[in-house]
């Protein structure tokens, strides 16, 4: 395809895409799922988990490869920049009065779930078909344990954002908690790749650089913006100019973390997370996020959707290892941060929202998933068993919510 008729192909899937998440959504909110749910469903949908399988012609009409280049890049950014508003409504100091909370969340996320997934996969390994002989049993069980560690980041602020929970205090540890929790996963991800590739610079260059990348902003840039904080805030204005050096560290941001193998969404997430709060972040909020809610960020789910194929499960034994896996996710992610949550003084209800938003695995899940079936990790029968758990986790996780903890936030737990 040319140029033009690229451009013309992708002006078609944008008013497709959004059109039908809108749909989606209608029916999703009477099933009490929030939109962004819907869209993570909808994306699956026009993917050939149901439009492909019904209808190929069609679907490779209005999604062709050659189209995947130019849906590609925006749906990164539509993600980057929707994390960088993430960041900038991130409590920092909420979290410091709970960071005990916050890491015993993570750590009870990573290492429980991360334990069980290591034995299921030393299971699976020795007795199913599940992995190509290529891959070696540690590339095998890390691989597994990293896919059951990981928390939908970008749809856990979502979920969050929609609940009305920014800046209470469950809702600051829990994405406190899934940052931690899926940088961890990102970097043990680069292991296995890295000893699959006989390279293991890539991994280590993946872990330091991301260490560095946080010190950093933490320690040197946070402190230099927030000197030219205090100045925008006696003007009482952020110039155009100004508005572009913001987005021009975004984009440094993601580009760096996605360079050294962490994902962009890490990138951004911390970028926005170090800006001045005050005048700053609230204009930054109000000129980013809507355009990139509304027309961006489906833009990345209908991308993941697209690679999504849940029509490989097609025997009973593979349904009976989907709910093997998913029983093993919800204990030792969902259970295990709840627990957590509880051990450090967390109320109740507080901790069974945090396990229940924890537990979500959302399109992250899937886009770890989708690189070791594209590497040769995996095999396509345990890649469809790993995206019924990731697409059952993110459906349960408002309606149990709901059910666990209510709508409302209790005296107490509100915004600091």
């Amino acid at each position: 395809m040319s140029n033009l008729e690229l451009a013309i192909q992708f002006f078609l899937q944008i008013a497709i895409i959004l059109a039908f998440s809108q749909v989606v959504g209608l029916i999703g909110r009477r099933c009490g799922q929030p939109q962004v749910v819907c869209e993570m469903v909808g994306g699956v949908l026009l993917g050939p988990s149901l439009l492909g399988l019904f209808f190929p012609e069609l679907s490779a009409k209005l999604f062709p490869k050659e189209s995947m280049k130019v849906l590609f890049p925006i749906s990164q950014l539509g993600l980057a920049a929707y994390m960088f508003v993430v960041g900038l409504e991130f409590r920092m100091d909420i979290l410091e009065k709970r960071m005990r909370s916050a890491v015993a969340v993570s750590l009870a996320g990573m290492v429980t779930p991360f334990v069980l997934g290591v034995g299921l996969g030393a299971w699976f390994y020795k007795n199913t078909n599940f992995f190509p002989e290529r891959t070696s049993f540690m590339e095998a069980v890390v691989f597994l344990g990293a896919s059951l560690c990981i928390t939908a980041f970008p749809m856990l602020a979502r979920i969050i954002h929609f609940k009305k929970l920014t800046g209470t205090t469950m809702g600051t540890v829990a994405l406190g908690a899934g940052a931690i929790d899926d940088a961890a996963a990102w970097c043990l991800l680069a292991v296995v790749l890295a000893s699959f590739d006989n390279n293991l610079k890539h991994a280590a260059v993946n872990i330091v650089g991301g260490i560095g990348y946080v010190s950093f902003a933490f320690l040197v840039l946070r402190p230099l913006l927030a000197r030219w904080g205090r100045s925008v805030q006696e003007r009482g204005e952020l110039s155009e100019r100004e508005f572009s050096f913001c987005l021009v560290l975004m984009a440094l941001g993601a580009w760096f973390t996605d360079a050294i193998g962490l994902h962009a969404v890490f990138g951004a997430f911390v970028m926005g997370a170090v800006m001045p709060r005050g005048l700053i972040t609230g204009v930054l909020i109000d000129r980013i996020q809507p355009l990139t809610v509304a027309l961006l960020l489906p833009l990345f789910f209908t991308f993941s959707g697209l690679n999504t194929q849940i029509a490989l499960l097609n025997s009973g034994y593979l349904w009976g290892m989907a709910g093997l896996v998913l029983i093993v996710a919800v204990g030792g992610k969902g259970v295990a941060c709840w627990l957590a949550a509880r051990a450090t003084g967390v109320s109740n209800r507080e901790a069974l929202g945090i396990g229940t938003l924890m537990n979500a695995r959302g399109l992250m899940e899937l886009i770890i998933i989708n690189i070791g079936l594209q590497r040769g990790i995996i095999t396509p029968a345990l890649f469809a068993v790993l995206v019924i758990m990731a697409v059952v986790t993110t459906l349960m996780a408002s309606p149990l919510f709901e059910r666990l903890v209510g709508s409302k936030p209790s005296e107490g737990e509100g915004r600091s």
